[in-house]
Formats: C-alpha cells, sequence, structure tokens
C-alpha cells in the first residue's frame, strides 16, 4: 500500500486532517454500510477529535474540489451517496482497525498511520523553511539598507591624469 496514494485522500476539514469513509472503506476493503455500521455499534470509541459526519456544505466543498482535481469516488459512478461521509482522524482510523478487526483493517492502519506521520512531516519542513525564509528577507533587507545607504555617499574624485 503506498503512502502517496494514501496521502492523497487526506483533506483538511475543521482544523483536523481526516479521511473520509468512502475511501477508508475502498482501503479495508469493505461497503461503506458496514463501516458505518461498526462504528454507531461502537460510538464511545468515536470521540468528535476521532470521528465526525460532514455537513452538507463541507460534504459539497469538498466534492467540488475533488471533481476539480478529477478525483472523484467511486460513489459518482452510481449516482452519488445517500448519507454525508463520515471524517476520520488519525486516531479515528486507528480504532477503526480495533472495530473491523481483521488481518486487513491492521495493514491497511499500520499504512494510514504512516502516510499522516508522512504528512505531519511535510507540514513541519514547510513551516521550518518558512520561516528560514523569513530570516533571510530580513537578512536581505538589512543589505538592501546598507547599500542604499552606501550609494548615497559621496563618491571620491579621482585624481587627474
Amino acid at each position: 500500500m503506498e503512502i502517496i496514494s494514501i496521502q492523497q485522500r487526506i483533506f483538511e476539514i475543521r482544523g483536523y486532517h481526516v479521511m473520509l469513509d468512502f475511501h477508508l472503506t475502498e482501503l479495508f476493503g469493505v461497503e461503506t454500510k458496514r463501516l458505518k455500521e461498526a462504528v454507531r455499534r461502537n460510538m464511545r470509541r468515536f470521540p468528535l477529535d476521532f470521528m465526525f459526519e460532514l455537513t452538507n456544505a463541507e460534504y459539497n466543498m469538498l466534492i467540488f474540489s475533488l471533481m476539480s482535481q478529477n478525483a472523484t469516488s467511486n460513489t459518482s459512478s452510481r449516482g452519488g451517496i445517500r448519507y454525508v461521509p463520515f471524517a476520520f482522524t488519525e486516531h479515528g482510523v486507528t480504532m477503526l482497525s480495533s472495530v473491523l478487526n481483521s488481518d486487513k483493517a491492521i495493514e491497511v492502519n499500520v499504512a494510514v498511520v504512516r502516510a499522516f506521520i508522512a504528512a505531519k512531516q511535510v507540514a513541519i519542513e514547510y513551516i521550518e523553511l518558512r520561516n528560514r525564509l523569513e530570516s533571510l528577507e530580513f537578512e536581505v533587507g538589512d543589505i538592501n539598507n546598507v547599500l542604499e545607504y552606501l550609494m548615497t555617499i559621496p563618491k571620491p574624485a579621482l585624481p587627474e591624469q
């Protein structure tokens, strides 16, 4: 299971990095209906920071984003979905493997957790790069000020030959 293909299914919604139930069902090899049944039977395992149901507005925005990337889900071939999806955070995906309790669920869970970790590392590296660029921008600004000052100093007259 490739981390890159999993990372392409991680979205930021409500400030969380999440995967949607219909993407997870593809990975776990179960029907969305069965996944949602397992979650509903075990709701105490899924607090809001592990899993939440999207609003219609969030779902519509997400579908628009997916369609603009030509990455529509397999639900579009069946005429869409009946219910808005569940969004699972990294912790929610981990909890799913205990609820689904199969070798495939455990294997997928390990791959998904690795994808979330890799995504976090990219975010950390981005922040470090941004901070470094801001520091360089400050230093370049100082250099430009020095150069502007040097340009205002009159040049000494050259001796005549």
